[in-house]
């Protein structure tokens, strides 16, 4: 990686002086006192083009050849200044803001326009990318801790679920055959695979993360909320920014960007970033550290100005990761409802094996199967904008793919009881959405859009028993369990495909009543279709004859196949009225009527005591959300937000996944439970205290509860559990807390700074804290008390110089009590009662250095 990185930096230098210059109109932004005021938005009116003022109150921003223009100048507690520019200015602006009690606060473009994210009836929180790059939120599940709604769970790159407000993926293993709750946006592009949130972030502006359905403002429809990211969009001006952090474990991460004029209407921008880091687990078997970080990824991005009303963008990326890694470790063992000799203590015992360690914060495995976590995810698009009439007309068109490549060690342990455990996946995927917002009337404005995905997902799997296997899938006293080589080598080969397709019809209309009141209705039509085929086959093992020890194989894996094929429609759609009390008021109520497509089982199915099939769980219903909420969004004072919303959202026919007892249903399979609920309170607020103290803090106080789940599986501990003689496989657990469910959560941070150079350089000196706790959740799909995630807290700081041009430099520390914690737990397959924790890292600390020019 290094080499690599060394490469694209050069690459990158001798970008950076060939290119050219456009015109810009540059100026300075103060007070009435004459104070230059940082960070200050300037917005072209009507496009997407803005750009923040520096440490000095200096900015730069591209005309594009649109002239005559309106300027926008915006910042927290100061009026809007709105600048008409005809021709280009001989000298740098001076811009004056007066200050008043109105809060001015970031733009967002969720609704597809430029607006304040105060004036958004929508429950939002935004994180620019300048905040991510300082707090260390290189990809979600750092965003996490800064957003406490977002919830993200992740064993592996593919099993990896993204919530929002507790709800959005199946809690546990992932299953292709249903679409994800919350949508996942980059530039517009809609990215199927929850694995994308696994990836580093490359040159990102700004990350709006809305709750809530989202379905009539973008293309997918989006249950429980949707990231909205955008990227650093190419430039006219020419910039480029170089980034490298060192810290402890060997961690090593750069980042390029570097952009400017191709042309008089052409502009480009190519963008870097790589993350590479030893292991924080001890693998004792191979004598190597495994969880290693090793990630590259680099973005292309060109812009055409054919016109002064039209932009047209085609970007495409590539990233790669090859960590060594996603290893769990055996966090704890329960006692099941089995027979004394099915117990994990006695089959190991049998076995002669311990585990390297009985405490899992010792971080220290004996796995003897490789970790393999290989994936690379890419695409390309084509972004055109076009201003039509007073709105403008947006066509996305894109192409993804997804290519997975695992190894795993499914039964957490060093024995060779799995010894193979890969399921290697190539998704594509193309999407199209066409969309027009704008003002249609003087009272009414809107976004009315039409959108369609076409993906594919093939999965080739092994999975293959080794010598151990005969002891754990043990389930009589016979001896012919002990036959010589009768499970090793014996296993399966997965063929599984799924072609999803969608389309879609969205529209939402903003009718101002008057200047305070408005009415946003929405409307979303929805078509689904989806084929499925699943085939495994059993090989290997002991070659026999002799009926009694098939049946033993059998009952361990046997061969399977099923097609299915499903297609659903659906009307779904929001209405919400906003009322702004005053300036310093806004409320807004909402009802939504959303829809969550019909799901395919494509990971095995359980079977009856024939050993067929059970063909009625191959389909999964589509699940129906009702959701309530109510929100205000207030400035108290000078300087500040509080933001309160509370939420009632609930799911009949809920998609859940569930752990299969059965090794062959290779990674749980999915059900729907009747009807859950989830209700709470969040709270967002930012006080600038001072203008050398600004405080954030979010909150939020979660309910999540099965209403109605009478055929759930059972807890670990509960697995053998027999009536009047008879197994059981099922449990009502209904009236009890769904999984990933923290009743609060909560993030808390503050920045002291203050006017300094570095160098001769002007910028600021800072010191910054940021925090992140939540209470305890269970990590089943029906609540365990072995599988419950106790809370914690983190500790984040950084301090250092930072400069809008020039040199910055701050050192930084994540988790700096060196807090103990699970970030999830999980059984291991074949239920024998261990269960292993995916834990949270160590503390770590490094230095990062930046440079822009």
């Amino acid at each position: 990686m290094k080499n690599s990185i060394k490469n694209i930096f050069t690459l990158l230098a001798i970008l950076t002086f060939s290119l050219s210059f456009a015109q810009k109109i540059e100026g300075v932004v103060k007070t009435n006192e004459n104070i230059p005021l940082e960070a200050v938005n300037v917005v072209v009116k009507g496009t997407t083009s803005n750009t923040t003022t520096d440490a000095n109150g200096k900015f730069t921003i591209d005309t594009r050849g649109k002239l005559p223009l309106t300027l926008l100048v915006q910042y927290v507690g100061y009026k809007t200044a709105q600048l008409e520019i005809n021709d280009l200015p001989p000298a740098p602006l001076q811009v004056t803001l007066s200050e008043e009690n109105e809060l001015v606060e970031v733009v967002v473009s969720s609704r597809r326009r430029i607006e304040k994210v105060q004036d958004v009836p929508i429950a939002i929180s935004v994180i620019t990318g300048k905040q991510a790059e300082q707090t260390g939120a290189f990809n979600v599940n750092r965003i996490k801790e800064l957003v406490p709604s977002v919830q993200l769970y992740s064993s592996n790159p593919r099993n990896t679920g993204i919530n929002i407000r507790s709800l959005g993926s199946p809690f546990g293993l992932t299953n292709d055959g249903i679409d994800p709750g919350v949508g996942f946006y980059v530039d517009g592009v809609y990215y199927a695979r929850p694995a994308a949130t696994t990836l580093d972030f490359i040159d990102v502006e700004q990350i709006e993360v809305l709750r809530g359905p989202q379905g009539s403002l973008f293309g997918k429809n989006t249950t429980s909320g949707a990231f909205n990211i955008t990227t650093r969009k190419p430039s006219f001006t020419s910039r480029a920014d170089f980034e490298v952090s060192y810290g402890n474990y060997a961690f090593l991460q750069a980042k390029a960007s570097v952009t400017g004029a191709l042309g008089k209407k052409v502009a480009g921008r190519i963008s870097f970033s790589g993350t590479q880091r030893d292991g924080l687990i001890d693998n004792v078997a191979t004598g190597r550290a495994t969880n290693s970080l090793n990630n590259q990824g680099i973005r292309g991005q060109l812009l055409w100005t054919p016109s002064v009303n039209t932009n047209v963008i085609l970007a495409a990326d590539i990233t790669t990761q090859r960590p060594d890694g996603y290893a769990q470790v055996v966090a704890g063992v329960a006692p099941t409802k089995r027979a004394a000799y099915r117990q994990f203590d006695a089959i190991i015992k049998d076995l002669n094996y311990q585990l390297p360690s009985l405490n899992a914060f010792d971080r220290k495995i004996d796995h003897d199967t490789p970790w393999r976590s290989n994936q690379d995810m890419g695409g390309i698009s084509l972004n055109i904008d076009t201003k039509i009439g007073t709105g403008t007309l947006t066509s996305t068109t894109a192409w993804r793919f997804w290519n997975w490549d695992p190894s795993n060690d499914r039964d957490f342990t060093g024995l060779q009881v799995l010894a193979k455990s890969q399921n290697p996946t190539r998704q594509t995927q193309i999407t199209q959405e066409v969309r027009y917002a704008g003002q249609l009337t003087s009272k009414i404005s809107g976004v009315v859009g039409v959108f369609f995905i076409d993906q594919t997902s093939q999965t080739d799997g092994t999975e293959e028993s080794g010598n151990a296997q005969w002891r754990f899938a043990q389930s009589s006293t016979s001896a012919l369990w002990k036959t010589p080589g009768l499970f090793e080598g014996y296993g399966i080969k997965t063929d599984a495909n799924i072609r999803a397709s969608s389309a879609a019809t969205f529209g939402q209309l903003d009718w101002a009543i008057t200047e305070r009141f408005h009415i946003l209705p929405g409307l979303r039509y929805n078509f689904d279709k989806k084929d499925a085929r699943y085939s495994r086959t059993t090989y290997g093992g002991l070659q026999t004859t002799n009926a009694a020890l098939i049946a033993l194989k059998k009952s361990v894996y046997s061969d399977q196949a099923f097609n299915s094929s499903t297609d659903n429609t659906d009307f779904s759609g929001n209405l919400t009225v906003t009322y702004k009390v005053s300036d310093k008021i806004n409320a807004y109520g909402t009802y939504a009527k959303s829809y969550k497509p019909v799901g395919v089982n494509v990971a095995g199915l359980p079977t009856n005591a024939a050993g067929d099939p059970l063909t009625d769980l191959a389909v999964i219903k589509p699940e129906k959300v009702n959701h309530y909420e109510v929100g205000v969004k207030t400035s108290p004072f000078k300087n500040s937000i509080f933001n309160l919303a509370f939420f009632n959202t609930e799911i009949k026919d809920f998609q859940t996944n569930v752990q299969a007892a059965e090794l062959g249903v290779n990674r749980g399979y999915l059900a729907n439970a009747d009807k859950v609920r989830v209700r709470g309170a969040e709270l967002d607020a930012s006080f600038v205290v001072n203008p050398n103290l600004t405080i954030n803090a979010a909150a939020t106080y979660t309910e999540g509860t099965y209403v109605k789940f009478t055929n759930a599986p059972l807890p670990l501990e509960e697995t053998g559990t027999t009536v009047d003689g008879v197994q059981v496989a099922y449990k009502d657990v209904s009236g009890t807390d769904l999984p990933g469910v923290s009743r609060w959560a909560g993030s808390l941070g503050g920045e002291l700074s203050d006017e300094a150079k570095f160098f001769g350089n002007r910028g600021r000196i800072f010191v910054a804290v940021d925090s992140y706790a939540r209470s305890e959740f269970s990590s089943s799909p029906s609540a365990s008390k072995y599988l419950v995630v106790p809370g914690y807290a983190i500790f984040n700081a950084r301090l250092g110089f930072r400069a809008a041009d020039g040199l910055s430099i701050h050192f930084w520390g994540r988790n700096l009590l060196n807090k103990d914690y699970y970030e999830q737990l999980l059984p291991a397959g074949g239920n024998a009662g261990q269960y292993a924790g995916v834990i949270g890292d160590q503390r770590t600390y490094g230095i990062t250095l930046k440079y822009s020019l």
